[in-house]
């Protein structure tokens, strides 16, 4: 086993350097010298307020010192990684603070035997100088159905205090007040975690083995053992797992919890899940929850209380009533507390309806005199789409992923469908749209984008007018769109290398003399005949194959084969 590979510069200094980012990042910190203790940069504005200290190990960022800021902590003590700050550096923060003018210091911290009596001897020695001083334990797990002697764990239900504590000093609240009321809180907070992964100290092995596969329920976020470890199995069943356990009566260290009762939801991330996975538990724990017929009343999902890099989550709760909402929904500056809504979770609608999808012209559209001769057009096109398929398969698997014969196959299939159950509009412009519409719904990919955009920019200009002069103008805004939003130009190896040159040819209509169509579209199908052909010799530098080597490059590129099979199929069936 090998020791992680961590995006630091010294095992020895990652402490100091992170606290350093941190402050630099955030102009209301500052750090205070000789110790690793970052304070409110305005301790001004705490003058006659009871001050907030919470602290511990490293390794669990952002907690504690970026939960700093007005209307949460005062400051924050950091120790080494996952070990316990010294006294000294905790007592050089109380006095900083009760020096600055706080009216006394209340330190938050969680229940680690390392953290109580390292605090506890700065409390001691605090108070012997004559400042008033307390301590808050903060005992969140749910995991040990029989808690040993040193009690339940102090884990990411910690941050909630952190905030009603901010809020209630904020208030002007007395030091006696608000140790009672946290007290009461504390008594309302459960949490339990899982875990996939584990974690590694710097310059360390990992703190414990985890097999592939496996999962570790109720561990501890230094990675101590939790209670139970089994297979990975879906977010749904984890997070209905946690949330029994948590809730489990004969649980010693449970969170009683029913039916009626509201609570604040975190959903925290111990530091190498992915933000899409979160989501995807914080729905899980929502709804979780609100089947139980628990109000969610507020839900923080992010990272809080983290890990290192362990791949992980936690649930925390906490039981509210609205008192305790106003003082969690309070301001605060804190650079890691999240913007929160103050509306109920539970209980709101998630939906708007979308707006009203216009009928296809299709629909309430009569036949014109061209519709019987588009109808023959299209049904040519669908069968050399479909009678190609496989070849342009074979193309695309040089440069792509080997489907520009199934996405072409996919919008053939579809006209057809259309054709067999809808009339085709006498008004040109209405049926490019419509053509648009079935394109963007049913073929999908980038080549099915690229010819919705074609006909959606096309379709304007033959609402009014089919003439020579009307053909020539749509199908010059046609390509500029795709050229516009697809990135590509002439010889950049794609569709356009055949299409441009046939448009450019197709805009002689404009001047065509009356019988004149079937020569123009003749020699454009030839110009996009060779235009497809040159992407043979052409460097690819737009679409999925610029990203390969141009010597495996040695074929056509199928989307400009497919725009001249499209064309070829457009003459013939015009000219038969």
């Amino acid at each position: 086993m090998e020791v992680r590979r961590k995006l630091l510069n010294s095992v020895d200094r990652c402490v100091d350097e992170a606290l350093e980012g941190l402050v630099r990042s955030h102009g209301g910190l500052v750090l205070l010298r000789g110790h690793r203790v970052v304070l409110r940069s305005d301790l001004q504005s705490i003058k006659g307020k009871v001050a907030l200290l919470s602290g511990g190990g490293s390794g669990h960022e952002p907690a504690h010192a970026g939960f700093i800021g007005e209307g949460m902590l005062s400051g924050a003590v950091a120790g080494s990684v996952f070990a316990s700050p010294p006294p000294g550096s905790v007592l050089a923060a109380i006095l900083t603070l009760w020096k600055g003018g706080a009216s006394g210091v209340l330190l938050i911290v969680k229940n680690y035997t390392g953290d109580r009596l390292n605090f506890g001897i700065a409390v001691e020695q605090a108070r012997s100088q004559g400042v008033p001083v307390d301590m808050v334990i903060v005992a969140d797990d749910c995991a040990f159905t029989q808690p040993s002697k040193a009690g339940r764990r102090g884990l990411c239900g910690t941050v909630f205090i952190h905030k009603l504590a901010g809020a209630l000093a904020e208030k002007g609240c007395a030091l006696d007040d608000i140790v009672a009321q946290l007290n009461e809180a504390t008594k309302k907070i459960g949490t339990l975690g899982v875990s996939l992964s584990p974690c590694s100290v710097p310059g360390c092995l990992p703190t414990f083995q985890l097999p592939p596969g496996e999962m570790e329920l109720g561990l501890g976020i230094h990675g101590e053992p939790g209670i139970k470890r089994s297979k990975v199995d879906s977010a749904d069943e984890v997070v209905k797992n946690i949330i029994n356990h948590m809730t489990d009566s004969s649980n010693k260290s449970h969170l009683s919890l029913k039916s009626g009762d509201k609570v604040v939801l975190c959903v925290n991330n111990l530091g190498a899940l992915s933000c899409l996975e979160i989501a995807v538990v914080s729905k899980a724990a929502i709804h979780c929850l609100e089947e139980r017929g628990v109000l969610v009343s507020r839900v923080m999902s992010g990272s809080f209380m983290t890990s290192l890099e362990m791949a992980g989550m936690s649930l925390s709760l906490m039981k509210v009533d609205e008192e305790m909402l106003r003082l969690f929904d309070a301001k605060t500056t804190a650079p890691a507390w999240p913007n929160l809504s103050t509306a109920s979770v539970s209980g709101r609608n998630l939906f708007v309806e979308p707006a009203a999808k216009p009928a296809a012209a299709s629909d309430k559209c009569s036949e014109g005199a061209l519709s019987s001769v588009i109808r023959l057009v299209l049904e040519a096109v669908c069968k050399i789409l479909l009678q190609r398929q496989e070849e342009l398969n074979a193309l695309d698997r040089a440069a792509g992923d080997g489907d520009c014969g199934s996405t072409h196959a996919l919008v053939a299939n579809a006209i057809q469908e259309w054709l067999q159950t809808s009339r085709i509009p006498g008004n040109l412009g209405q049926l490019l749209a419509d053509l648009a519409l079935l394109v963007q719904e049913r073929m999908g990919g980038s080549s099915g984008a690229l010819y919705c955009l074609f006909l959606s920019a096309a379709a304007p200009h033959l609402r009014q007018n089919c003439d020579g002069a009307a053909w020539a103008k749509a199908l010059h805004a046609g390509t500029e769109a795709m050229k516009r939003y697809g990135g590509a130009e002439p010889g950049d190896r794609t569709m356009l290398d055949a299409l441009c040159p046939a448009v450019e040819e197709l805009k002689k209509l404009s001047t065509a003399p009356p019988g004149g169509l079937i020569k123009v579209l003749q020699a454009a199908a030839e110009k996009a005949d060779l235009g497809a052909e040159s992407t043979r010799n052409l460097t690819a530098r737009a679409g999925r194959a610029s990203y390969v080597a141009s010597e495996h490059l040695t074929q056509p590129d199928p989307g400009a084969v497919a725009v001249a099979a499209i064309l070829r199929a457009v003459l013939d069936s015009l000219k038969a």
